[in-house]
């Protein structure tokens, strides 16, 4: 029993420093001080936004601020991380750029890439991501996730306060339940 024990208490190990390393080489900055490359991506990506919901378009019409991230890159097994970078659109425009970080622990195995837009639809919340030396989801202003069912009720009268959240543009396969943190900070490229 006690070498079964020890046996299993090994492969733990290895299998969570293996998740580590090939996190971290699945998940890298997608932006290296050129900041054309992100720019076209939050493009594209809001062009897919509007493709699948037009409730994302109307949000953008009123919204203070539309933080992008185009490529979020997930992968995990019992330990997880996630990475990507975006840039922040106010009436159009980038205005500065950020990365969003996350690590999870539990029963989770898989890899994927995804993109996601936060719809700051006022000044306060707004202002909570501009001042917060790094601003953890979770922590501060709250966040609706809409989904599929959501989006088709909601109209820029109904959704004045807060950050509403689009997932979309979902690749690969990320399977489980675990504790996750993660944190979005303003980087100067």
């Amino acid at each position: 029993m006690k070498i079964l024990m020890r046996t299993m208490i090994r492969l733990s190990v290895v299998a969570t420093m293996m998740t580590v390393l090939t996190a971290s080489c699945f998940i890298q900055p997608a932006m290296a001080g050129d900041t054309s490359k992100l720019d076209r991506a939050v493009d594209k990506a809001v062009k897919k936004l509007y493709a699948k919901s037009p409730a994302a378009v109307e949000l953008f019409k009123v919204a203070k601020g539309v933080l992008i991230f185009p490529s979020i890159k997930k992968a995990g097994f019992l330990v997880g991380g996630q990475y990507g970078d975006g840039a922040l659109l106010m009436k159009g425009k980038t205005v500065g750029y950020y990365n969003t970080v996350a690590g999870s622990y539990g029963l989770q195995a898989g890899a994927q890439e995804f993109a996601y837009a936060l719809f700051f639809m006022d000044t306060d919340s707004l202002e909570y991501l501009n001042k917060s030396d790094g601003w953890e989801v979770g922590v501060g202003p709250s966040i609706v996730y809409v989904d599929e069912g959501m989006a088709k009720t909601m109209t820029s009268s109904t959704a004045q306060k807060g950050i509403y959240a689009f997932i979309y543009g979902q690749k690969g396969l990320m399977a489980g339940l675990g504790i996750q943190g993660s944190k979005i900070t303003r980087i100067n490229p």
